[in-house]
């Protein structure tokens, strides 16, 4: 009897024919979360799988289309998502919570209370959330006598210029807290953190107000993608 022609298509096994030890909810457990790679960590959180496809191959075709990245995925809209077969809208949201649960625990690695003293430090602190939006966001950083942080205010979320930053919003809060000076942070959506035009006229604007209100503004610092800039490392304040 003549066997069947195979059709030349790799057969996926789902999780359930695998090992009890090579399951990636097993392992999770015995071996801890680190001993799993990104597309079994991703298969957890889709949970299953699709018409002929275990959650693992979905997770890797996933991740396939961002280049195995997760910044690039967390980037990616909901809608994008949507569009790889077996994932629905309910997958997509939940694979975009799960990635902002990490983008906001990275934000909390910074121990409270440490003086942010060198743009470094305020780069480290505030990267995490604002290296990889896609919108511009300003924020202001107030500073205790110790140059500890005593709030992070969100001053406007769009495209950068002096129209929008207005001195009002940006010492509102600072007069309130009695802040003993203040940093300027935001980002450059593009990862390229040199300062535009608008940015050196934001700062000027910004650094005349704190003289005026004897709340003097350390430093301006732009968060780029993995670097950023300066106004006082580079002698612009």
């Amino acid at each position: 009897m003549t066997a069947p022609a195979s059709t030349g298509t790799p057969r996926s096994y789902s999780i359930q024919e695998l090992p009890r030890s090579e399951r990636p909810r097993e392992r999770l457990r015995a071996l801890g979360a680190q001993s799993l790679s990104t597309a079994e960590l991703l298969a957890l959180v889709l949970n299953t799988g699709n018409r002929g496809q275990s959650a693992i191959a979905l997770a890797v075709q996933l991740l396939a289309g961002v280049g195995g990245s997760l910044r690039r995925l967390a980037q990616r809209p909901v809608a994008a998502l949507t569009a790889v077969e077996g994932i629905g809208l309910a997958r997509a949201v939940t694979v975009h919570a799960v990635l902002e649960l990490g983008r906001r625990l990275a934000a909390e690695t910074r121990e409270d209370g440490v003086p942010l003293r060198a743009p470094r430090d305020v780069y480290s602190a505030f990267a995490p959330r604002l290296e990889d939006l896609p919108v511009e966001e300003f924020h202001v950083a107030v500073l205790d006598a110790q140059h500890r942080l005593e709030r992070d205010v969100l001053v406007t979320r769009g495209i950068l210029n002096s129209s929008l930053v207005h001195p009002r919003e940006v010492f509102r809060e600072a007069i309130a807290e009695r802040a003993a000076a203040i940093i300027l942070v935001h980002n450059h959506p593009s990862g390229d953190p040199t300062p535009s035009a608008d940015d050196r006229l934001v700062t000027e604007q910004l650094v005349a107000a704190g003289r005026l209100l004897d709340i003097p503004v350390h430093d301006h610092v732009i968060v780029g993608r993995g670097r950023y800039s300066s106004f006082a490392e580079m002698g612009l304040l």
